[in-house]
């Protein structure tokens, strides 16, 4: 009697053992086999809100105020058009970072994501989607009165911007004032702004 219910542990470990080989095996493809995922700041694939992983500023988004209420309240703005799985976009999360840096306190930057822009005929000039001309990153800058006093598409230099938003604030022009100095504040953000 004792024999047979030897026989029959032995059998069932043996069981066992195959078992957990072919799981461990099939685990194991299934390791191998897996296609890293990396996203990085030279590809057009989605890792996250691109000014948290590439600025260092998650603040930026979502904008404190909308287009409306910043307009009513005369406050110059600075709408920065993206989608976060662009390159295009990703390298200029720094630019439009720096937008805040220097004129956070005294104007509205507001990125704007072209995916939450919804699909209307017509929309009026205090929606973003107005202004959207169909391709990122744009930037279009208002001055106090409302008025679009920069537009334009692709990678526009930060010099370009702070040229309109010293006209806007009335500021010296940036070759007779103090040369403004970015610091850094994250690892990632420092090595771009060189």
């Amino acid at each position: 009697m004792s024999s047979i219910k030897l026989s029959f542990l032995h059998k069932l470990t043996g069981w066992g053992r195959s078992l957990s080989k072919c799981l461990l095996l099939l685990i194991c493809l299934l390791i191998l086999g897996m296609q890293p995922s990396f996203a990085g700041i030279n590809d057009d694939t989605y890792d996250g809100n691109m000014f948290v992983v590439y600025a260092g500023n998650g603040s930026l988004v979502p904008a404190k105020f909308t287009l409306a209420q910043s307009i009513a309240e005369h406050k110059p703005v600075v709408l920065a058009f993206y989608v976060d799985d662009s390159r295009d976009c990703k390298q200029y999360a720094i630019v439009i970072s720096r937008f805040q840096e220097f004129y956070g306190k005294v104007a509205e930057i507001m990125p704007v994501s072209v995916d939450t822009i919804p699909a209307k005929k017509a929309y009026a000039p205090t929606e973003p989607g107005y202004y959207y001309t169909g391709s990122v990153p744009q930037v279009v800058v208002f001055n106090q009165s409302g008025e679009v006093v920069f537009n334009e598409k692709g990678q526009v230099p930060f010099e370009k911007v702070d040229d309109k938003l010293r006209e806007v604030f009335d500021l010296l022009p940036r070759t007779e004032s103090v040369q403004l100095k970015r610091r850094a504040f994250n690892e990632f953000s420092s090595e771009l702004s060189k």
